[in-house]
């Protein structure tokens, strides 16, 4: 196939276009910057150049493509609500290229956006959509192509870790470095899920070759880890204290995460599993962590 990747010089969108040429399909990769048109190259797949904001490059990439897989997203979380506007807007624009040629169009979502209210996420949970959670409109507006001609799949998103990187665990990170002491809240048994970025890659290849009509996937190797066990490798990794606070100081210490802290995030992928064959082999997150030059 002919995919357009948006994100393709990012942390999970470089190996998706690694995965898709090894693979034979044919990859055209966003890249805004020289940097990112090098790293793109270097993939294997052909440069488009713009960015989220450019909708016209987005029409262009999507434009004769059999694919769209779009794994960009803007993580500067001081401007999260205006991220999910330019996000919905991206998604519009590839979509509506698509509509009506049977394409595929892969949009990436986050675990956290479908909470399990006491059990772990599954993947027919609907998104929340609220004032908190406006990437959940992402969702929505993906899935209203699949009734215009359009294969649509919704790729959610737990911690993708590898040991230079693990999702919002990244952020704890330089949240402990800067406090000196690495926190977790309450008894700290609340759970992140996560998977290794070499399935997640891996995953999003199975979506695009097998989703038909319209379908939510959750890229969890581990449903849960709980977030003592996070705190204590990386207090042991930066030699500082680990330490409890009390929920009502969580957004005063973790900032943006202060809301996320203390949430049990839990989250299955055994419907995606059995739906696409999908068996996860990479290592843990904490393995990972405990390897990480801190």
């Amino acid at each position: 196939m002919r995919v357009f990747v948006t994100g393709a010089s990012g942390f999970i969108g470089t190996g998706v276009v690694r995965e898709l040429v090894d693979a034979g399909h044919q990859v055209l990769g966003l890249a805004r910057s020289d940097a990112g048109a090098a790293a793109v190259k270097a993939a294997g797949a052909e440069v488009v150049r713009g960015d989220l904001a450019d909708l016209d490059s987005l029409r262009r990439g999507a434009s004769g493509a059999d694919a769209v897989i779009h794994t960009a997203f803007n993580h500067d979380f001081s401007k999260f609500r205006e991220n999910c506007a330019l996000d919905r807007a991206a998604i519009e624009a590839v979509g509506e290229t698509l509509a009506g040629s049977g394409g595929r169009l892969i949009v990436t979502s986050g675990t956290a956006i479908a909470r399990g209210d006491g059990r772990p996420a599954m993947e027919s949970d609907e998104a929340v959509v609220s004032e908190d959670f406006p990437r959940g409109l992402s969702e929505t507006l993906a899935l209203g192509f699949a009734g215009r001609g359009v294969q649509v799949g919704i790729m959610r998103l737990p911690q993708v870790h590898d040991t230079r990187k693990q999702g919002l665990v990244t952020y704890l990170i330089q949240i402990a470095r800067a406090k000196g002491v690495s926190a977790y809240v309450g008894d700290g048994s609340n759970r992140w899920p996560a998977a290794h970025v070499s399935d997640v890659v891996h995953l999003y290849r199975l979506a695009l070759e097998k989703t038909a009509g319209q379908a939510v996937y959750h890229a969890v190797a581990e449903e849960g880890v709980p977030m003592r066990q996070i705190a204590e490798v990386v207090g042991r990794g930066l030699k500082i204290p680990v330490v409890s606070i009390a929920p009502e100081e969580a957004v005063a210490h973790f900032g943006f995460l202060g809301m996320f802290a203390s949430w049990d995030l839990a989250a299955s992928s055994a419907q995606t599993r059995e739906r696409l064959g999908w068996s996860p082999k990479g290592p843990g997150m904490i393995a990972d962590l405990e390897k990480m030059e801190f």
